[in-house]
């Protein structure tokens, strides 16, 4: 899709131009003008002659050439009829920043049909409705009604909220932070994010992306463009509505789990795109990804001159996974010749409140010279004996002679504002609190892991009959479907008579586990139809009456009992899969048995997966690092474990028609013994 016009045009055409200060139109005018774009500026107002200086057409049809790019603010519901004169005069590409469309019920509904028709039989390409416009601080080119317009730099930033582009514009004049494009896409009539995505990625002057996303048009195809964005440059988004879960009341564990927010985060990882909580968080990132390097590992320096922000920096920097550099002997004993005797030399470094920038200068060199340093904060308390900005130079040419990352936290606000302006044109970012720099660095080894990670495309681990699995699916047979995908079971069989279950016991061997059977109960153990342990024929018949009593109880049929080998010594997790609308099938791992919801210890990833992808999903899981071996409990078969994600990632990948599977508990024995499918339930949905 050929996007260049919305930031590089020939000429603009601004229909609905103001002579009112007060008015949208106006403010598009003006800030053409105001900020240097060089090309043809034609207002279409049929009651003005000029405005700002510029001739004023009172139609389309009037404007000259150049011209390829249309501004439109004029009402909603003339909108339409001014695209087909667009259309008419021959240009591709219009953004229409009128409200009153699909945001306002069912008329606008319609009236944006009309316009994505019209727009269709034009081959026109519309950024819109209901936006603000934007910007190329490189063309430079201002199409918005926003006052103000950022530094040129290296961050693109794409956002389906307008409200969102005009705070980013207002606090980048403040922040002095640059930015190359920056683009507010409203209703999506015709351009969607994944499509800008794939534009800001493909310009040169753009060297990290960052997104606010509500949604995203067509998940797999989002997916597709982030990952090849990503292998190019950094790639940064603040998902918008997290707290809503996409997952309603269901028939398994894993469609509660696994929601739209977990889907998001899921495709965001398998993507490579780096998911912020916050806006600040986003920025403080992009900042760090244009202007530093990337750092080799997760060991980091903290060179500082005040014990408590030093404490604070080590403590985030800890929560959020990173380790505090071991500094080599030849490092220390240099620091102890050149820094105050009650100077620490341990890290963190303290200079110590006295010194100034030429001690900061020693340190920050001889530490980043370090071999066991990857990364290095440098700290600088509020003090009143040097001037902020002698640091800050200090510190921008001593990292500037590193291949390392570093991150300042000159802390502060009134007083380092020049110091700021410095770094900045350094290429080196601050941060005004030194718990802020955890995460920026943490953003940045995650983006090195994953360009790190082996490129291996999910396989086929098992030969299976894709007919026959579905068939098994559509009866409900889980256990023969699962089988067909090589994950075991104990042994069972389902009894119809108490005289058949105490015959299939002893056929099985003691002890046995004994459970319901009924199509109207989905979560056996929360109404007490499940027993363990039964040692003898008369422990299973009394479990019988009970479980029968409680089925009577509840108004359920029985349609039998399950008899089923009672295995010990092992953990108990949960693997399950879910059909999401946007991204397809996910594969859920974490802590399984019945307190799986109250613990949510679950990772979620997009299905198919590789073993190297199924080995991520699991080590972010306490239940993972259980696996290897924790206190009383010897490792267990984790090696089987990842064998049945990656099997049952191939089962969801095969059959979209399942919609939710889950193996809750997974129960894994120790090493070399194997895991076992105690219980599944699922759903499929097979279309008419």
């Amino acid at each position: 899709m050929e996007l260049d016009p919305f930031f590089k045009p020939h000429g603009v055409v601004v229909i609905g131009a103001s002579r009112n200060p007060h008015k949208l139109g106006y403010g598009v005018v003006r800030n053409l003008k105001e900020y240097r774009y060089q090309g043809p500026i034609y207002p279409v107002n049929k009651s003005a002659s000029e405005i700002l200086g510029e001739r004023c057409y009172t139609s389309v049809s009037e404007v000259p050439d150049p011209v390829d790019l249309a501004i439109v603010i004029v009402p909603a519901p003339i909108v339409p009829d001014t695209i087909e004169e667009c259309g008419n005069r021959g240009i591709k590409h219009a953004i229409v920043i009128s409200g009153g469309f699909s945001e306002t019920g069912e008329r606008g509904k319609k009236l944006e049909k009309q316009l994505k028709n019209i727009a269709s039989r034009f081959d026109m390409h519309i950024i819109g409705p209901n936006c603000i416009g934007t910007i190329d601080t490189h063309t430079p080119v201002n199409t918005t009604f926003v006052v103000g317009m950022p530094e040129s730099g290296e961050i693109g930033f794409s956002s389906q909220s307008g409200a969102m582009v005009a705070a980013v514009i207002d606090w980048a004049r403040g922040a002095g932070v640059g930015f190359s494009r920056i683009v507010s896409l409203g209703n999506q009539v015709d351009v969607n994010e994944t499509q800008m995505i794939e534009a800001l990625s493909e310009d040169h002057q753009t060297k990290v992306i960052t997104a606010y996303i509500e949604g995203v048009s067509d998940g797999r195809a989002f997916m597709e463009v982030a990952k090849k964005a990503s292998e190019e440059k950094p790639f940064v988004a603040l998902k918008g509505g997290r707290g809503k879960s996409g997952a309603k009341a269901v028939a398994s564990h894993t469609g509660a789990l696994a929601g739209s927010a977990e889907a998001y985060e899921a495709a965001f990882k398998t993507s490579g795109v780096l998911q912020a909580s916050t806006m600040e968080e986003m920025f403080d990132w992009a900042r760090a990804l244009a202007w530093q390097p990337l750092p080799k590992g997760n060991r980091v320096a903290v060179l500082t001159n005040a014990g408590g922000p030093g404490i604070l920096a080590v403590d985030a920097l800890e929560k959020a996974g990173l380790k505090l550099a071991n500094l080599t002997d030849e490092t220390r004993t240099y620091l102890r010749s050149r820094l105050p005797k009650a100077a620490s030399i341990n890290n963190p470094v303290d200079v110590l409140a006295g010194s100034g920038p030429g001690t900061y200068a020693v340190a920050l060199d001889a530490v980043l010279t370090d071999e066991n340093v990857d990364a290095v904060v440098v700290i600088q308390a509020p003090q009143d004996w040097f001037l902020p900005a002698s640091l800050a130079e200090v510190i921008g040419e001593v990292a500037g002679v590193h291949h390392k990352p570093v991150i300042a936290s000159i802390m502060g606000k009134a007083s380092v504002e020049d110091a700021l302006n410095i770094l900045h044109k350094r290429k080196v970012p601050n941060v005004s609190f030194p718990e802020r720099v955890a995460s920026v660095l943490s953003a940045m080894v995650e983006r090195k892991e994953w360009l790190d990670m082996p490129v291996n495309k999910p396989g086929k681990f098992v030969d299976v009959n894709v007919e026959k699995a579905l068939e098994s699916a559509v009866d409900n047979d889980w256990k023969n479907l699962l089988e067909q995908y090589q994950i075991s079971y104990p042994e069972q069989q389902v009894a119809k008579t108490v005289e058949e279950a105490e015959k299939l016991a002893e056929r099985i061997g003691y002890p046995v586990v004994l459970k319901l059977m009924s199509g109207k109960i989905t979560h056996k153990s929360d109404v007490n139809g499940v027993k363990i342990g039964l040692e003898d024929a008369s422990a299973v018949k009394k479990a019988w009456g009970e479980i029968e009593e409680t089925a009577s109880n509840l108004g359920a049929d029985l349609d039998g009992m399950l008899v089923q080998q009672m295995l010990s010594g092992g953990q108990e997790v949960i693997i399950g899969i879910r059909r999401d609308e946007q991204f397809g099938p996910l594969v859920l791992f974490g802590t399984g048995g019945t307190e799986v919801e109250l613990v949510k210890d679950i990772a979620t990833a997009i299905a198919p997966l590789n073993r190297i992808q199924a080995e991520e999903l699991v080590k972010a899981t306490t239940a993972g690092k259980k696996l290897k071996g924790w206190r009383n409990l010897p490792p267990a078969d984790r090696n089987t474990v990842l064998d049945y994600i990656c099997q049952i990632s191939q089962l969801a990948d095969d059959l979209p028609e399942i919609t939710e599977l889950e193996i809750n508990p997974l129960y894994v024995l120790p090493e070399g013994q194997g895991a076992y499918a105690i219980d599944v339930r699922g759903t499929c949905a097979v279309p008419a």
